[in-house]
């Protein structure tokens, strides 16, 4: 037989057995199709925290007080008190330019009878070009830092995802609600206003664009401080003295005092995404797997059904090896129409999955425990992974065909035309 003739008899033997070949196909594609996804989330997961990493300062360090894990809490050992004689001795460390002390809590903000409930921070606002370099702010926007009334709100607050109108605009007046405890143990209410001196534009730090900054002293008295720092921005002369100024703080706090970077959270982060994307991946390897037993079921039934077919190609002259070509013509046609599909299927469905935005942890600086905010990010697909899936998807099931093909090979044409 001529390639022609084994390509047209394994289409034929294909589509009289139809029901069970799209089931087979269906079962190549969902395979492939989920190990494309991860491959393509995981790569734009990676270039999303590495835009995020280089829209921070590399040269900051953030201290908060005592040791703490992103797979644990605190250290058992007793915190640090973040105070003012903390950051003086900070800021007398060689290399060592400036200390940003802050303050951190949660307040409900009012804006013409819409409610949110958003972080606060306390903090100098002209400092926050120290965690963000490049922050921009909206037109007409004024940094008050003297000023105990004035607010700055961050995109994700003044521009809800999803909204038609703004939340606030510059120059608007906010009623802030916060909630403390009384020095009897009683819970108290109170509630202030604020008026929007600027709006920043997104930062793409979840943290700072989920929250609303406010002058440091406003922020002592309304969240009950006193005069307690939560956090610490340590600047260094340059990203070269990071390590240097990190391993002196340690030798003098010890694990009292907690100490991060922009580059430690992106790493955490990396890690668990890519944790993730290996055990979803081999998901998608073992249901590719799943579709190679069922083209060896296929075919295997496939031979069953034709001995006497085969018996009588046999006996006007077809040789083994063509009856060998035969079978895996049509597992390979099986892997070639699965990991074609499949390949498609997961480039629309990365697509699809990240038109919503999600829900993203952040901590300090938007990328550990403790600073919600919604960001998303598209699917990255790159040629050599697409390529990588369809010869392994193709592969499998050649491989799967081989066992079926050689036993209809072998088959003995004198056997098959007595069969019934």
């Amino acid at each position: 037989m001529n390639p022609s003739d084994i390509f047209s008899l394994a289409y034929d033997a294909l589509v009289d057995r139809k029901v069970r070949t799209i089931l087979t196909v269906l079962m190549v594609v969902l395979g492939a199709s989920l190990v494309v996804v991860i491959n393509g989330l995981s790569e734009g997961q990676s270039a999303f925290l590495q835009q995020q990493l280089n829209s921070l300062a590399s040269n900051v360090i953030t201290a908060t007080s005592g040791s703490h894990s992103y797979y644990g809490g605190a250290s058992s050992q007793s915190s640090l008190i973040l105070n003012d004689v903390i950051v003086n001795k900070l800021r007398s460390l060689p290399y060592v330019t400036q200390v940003v002390p802050m303050y951190s809590g949660s307040v409900t903000i009012n804006s013409y009878g819409n409610v949110q409930r958003v972080s606060i921070v306390g903090m100098d606002p002209t400092k926050l070009t120290v965690e963000l370099p490049n922050l921009q702010f909206v037109d007409g926007s004024n940094l008050s830092p003297s000023d105990r009334s004035a607010a700055v709100v961050g995109d994700t607050i003044a521009n809800p995802p999803g909204a038609t109108t703004p939340f606030v605009t510059v120059g608007q007046t906010l009623k802030i609600t916060y909630s403390y405890t009384d020095s009897s143990g009683k819970s108290q209410q109170e509630s202030r206003n604020f008026l929007v001196s600027a709006i920043m534009t997104p930062s793409g730090n979840p943290r700072i664009d989920n929250s609303l900054i406010i002058n440091l002293d406003a922020a002592n008295q309304i969240l009950h401080k006193s005069n307690r720092y939560d956090s610490l921005l340590i600047q260094t002369q340059d990203d070269t003295y990071v390590n240097t100024v990190q391993q002196e703080i340690t030798d003098i706090y010890g694990k009292n005092i907690g100490l991060n970077t922009p580059q430690a959270f992106i790493q955490v982060r990396q890690q668990t995404a890519q944790g993730n994307a290996m055990f979803v991946e081999m998901i998608g390897l073992i249901a590719l797997v799943v579709g190679a037993v069922g083209i060896v079921t296929t075919l295997y039934n496939s031979v069953t059904e034709r001995i006497r077919e085969i018996g009588t190609m046999k006996a006007i002259g077809a040789q083994n090896a063509a009856i060998l070509a035969l079978f895996l013509v049509e597992a390979a046609m099986i892997g070639v129409i699965g990991a074609s599909l499949g390949l498609a299927t997961g480039i629309v469905g990365g697509y699809a999955m990240t038109s919503f935005p999600s829900h993203q942890a952040g901590g300090p600086g938007g990328f550990g425990p403790g600073g919600g905010s919604i960001s998303s990010f598209p699917p990255i697909f790159l040629p050599l992974d697409l390529i990588r899936v369809w010869l392994l998807s193709v592969g499998l099931a050649v491989a799967a065909g081989i066992f079926p093909a050689w036993k209809a090979s072998k088959l003995s044409p004198m056997v098959a035309l007595r069969r019934e």
